[in-house]
């Protein structure tokens, strides 16, 4: 019998993974930290919810401003990171290793870059600065990183970057629970969704307030909660 190939990041013996609804929470909760401090630092550029920034570039071209450049940038930066997580994890996959600890643990690092360049950039005097170009790139390469392994290899869990889809699917249920036609399966996918939607409303309005009290330093704990989760795994 063949050993099992060492995980490329460490973790102590008897440590098991995060369940799957405690992972979808805290991944929930750094998607809305992340976006609403991106939101807020550069610009009104989402990270996380990128696909958002077309609005906001629509409206840019009808009242000309100084935004468009960032948010158009920001699309390339995250499908690079989308295509990254693919071959990321076809990589692991060939050696039998979890793909998901190595793609968070390299979001870690964007994150960090993230930080880093808008520390040394601020205060950004527009959103055509390097600086503020290249933190707006690794901040959306970062949660382009977080989307395709959400895809990839956590497609059981709550989505947990975009919430339009689940707060939908809640009021469905919901309304079924108060109507008398639900059952268990119901309730259970209730339970699964509510706590990923709280988590990414209360990271949003923490992300917010810590920027305005911390700058740049307010990203460390989504740093530190992507490098917890990437140490101890996330369950199947």
């Amino acid at each position: 019998m063949s050993a099992t190939p060492p995980s490329l990041i460490p973790v102590p013996q008897g440590t098991a993974p995060l369940s799957s609804n405690t992972s979808a929470t805290l991944l929930a909760a750094v998607g809305g930290y992340v976006d609403t401090i991106g939101f807020v630092a550069l610009f009104g550029l989402f990270t996380a919810h990128v696909t958002g920034n077309f609005v906001l570039i629509g409206a840019e071209l009808a009242r000309p401003g100084h935004g468009v450049l960032l948010k158009l940038l920001a699309f390339p930066a995250f499908i690079l990171a989308v295509a990254a997580s693919r071959v990321i994890a076809l990589w692991c996959e060939q050696r039998d290793r979890p793909a998901i600890r190595l793609i968070l643990a390299l979001q870690a690092v964007l994150l960090l870059g993230f930080m880093l360049a808008g520390f040394y950039g601020h205060p950004m005097r527009g959103s055509e600065h390097p600086l503020a170009i290249t933190a707006g790139l690794l901040g959306a390469a970062a949660m382009g990183l977080q989307n395709g392994a959400g895809r990839l290899l956590l497609s059981k869990l709550t989505p947990h970057t975009v919430m339009t889809g689940n707060v939908t699917q809640l009021v469905l249920d919901v309304t079924d629970l108060l109507l008398g036609h639900g059952g268990a399966d119901i309730r259970s996918r209730v339970h699964k969704m509510l706590w990923p939607i709280v988590a990414f409303g209360s990271g949003a309005i923490l992300g917010a307030l810590a920027f305005v009290n911390f700058g740049w330093a307010a990203l460390l704990p989504a740093l530190l909660t992507v490098l917890f989760l990437a140490w101890r795994g996330i369950a199947a």
